[in-house]
């Protein structure tokens, strides 16, 4: 009868030690299998969506080239050319995530980016429409015009759309981004997150 309280105790011991050893191992997997969070990490969570975090405009737009020889200040007659041209455009902008700062402080994430900019600019070439083009012999419509002509109007469309706020949009846009991108992680979701803008990081 001894015997047998003693294998009973024996046996109980055995299955609380068997079932401590299981729960510690499963915590200590748990724990090991857990990323640890550091900036390198945050960064390259931010890094493989970086398409998120720029705006696309897009536009139509209409302007006119024209041009005509000149001798010592005054207009040849008969060298005139110029042309009247419609097209279709996008335009990219957003930040440089290169230059983005991240700190973290117990469960606070501390995300500072630069002023958003314009990354690309783009004229779809087949959505060019040519009106009223007019040249003369003595002066030819060249290809060295029409690539003057989409350089000036390119610099003329981004003064327009960043008067209207199109990086003041694309900062907001940045913000929102990286926050989602982020909160979207469930390792992350015991931390505070806070993006900011920072002008130095030019």
């Amino acid at each position: 009868m001894k015997k047998l309280k003693k294998l009973i105790i024996l046996v109980l011991l055995l299955a609380i030690a068997l079932t401590a050893t299981f729960f510690a191992g499963k915590k200590t997997m748990k724990s090991e299998m857990k990323p640890s969070i550091t900036a390198s990490l945050i960064a390259n969570k931010i890094m493989s969506a970086k398409e998120l975090t720029t705006l696309k405009y897009h536009y139509t737009n209409m302007g006119q080239f024209e041009n005509q020889n000149t001798f010592y200040g005054y207009k040849i007659p008969f060298t005139s050319k110029k042309f009247i041209v419609s097209y279709d455009g996008v335009i990219n902008a957003g930040i440089d995530l290169e230059k983005m700062k991240i700190s973290l402080s117990n469960k606070s994430i501390e995300i500072k980016i630069p002023p958003a900019k314009i990354l690309s600019h783009e004229i779809y070439e087949d959505s060019l429409k040519v009106f009223d083009e007019r040249e003369s012999i003595f002066n030819r419509i060249d290809i060295e015009d029409y690539n003057n002509f989409a350089k000036d109007q390119k610099k003329d469309i981004e003064y327009k759309v960043i008067e209207k706020g199109l990086l003041s949009q694309a900062d907001e846009e940045a913000k929102r981004a990286i926050e989602e991108i982020l909160l979207a992680d469930t390792v992350l979701s015991e931390y505070k997150i806070n993006v900011t803008k920072d002008n130095s990081l030019k």
